[in-house]
């Protein structure tokens, strides 16, 4: 699936406001995902060869926003549950790792 021009930019922008909701540092979340920085970064603006690291980030995020009892920023593109989509590795998902 590919997303519009439109759609780019609204996952990026979601996906930065959500960052910057979960309120963890840039590090911590590469090493969460066991990345780099680089990398977390590289996903946050849709350049990781992966389609499925946006979704991986995503489920972080989701999960750290939510333990401390706020609401992520909805997202208009990363929506619903991604076993849906046929066209993702969902056991590259599952794992909860991005690549490096």
């Amino acid at each position: 699936m590919s997303l519009t021009r439109q759609q780019e930019t609204a996952t990026r922008d979601e996906l930065k406001q959500n960052f910057e909701l979960a309120n963890i540092p840039l590090n911590q979340v590469a090493s969460d995902l066991d990345s780099t920085p680089e990398h977390v970064q590289d996903v946050m603006n849709l350049d990781s060869d992966r389609i499925e690291e946006p979704w991986v980030l995503k489920a972080y995020l989701d999960e750290k926003i939510i333990n401390n009892g706020k609401q992520p920023v909805p997202y208009s593109a990363l929506v619903g549950d991604p076993k849906q989509y046929w066209f993702l590795n969902n056991r590259f998902i599952q794992r909860g790792e991005l690549s490096r």
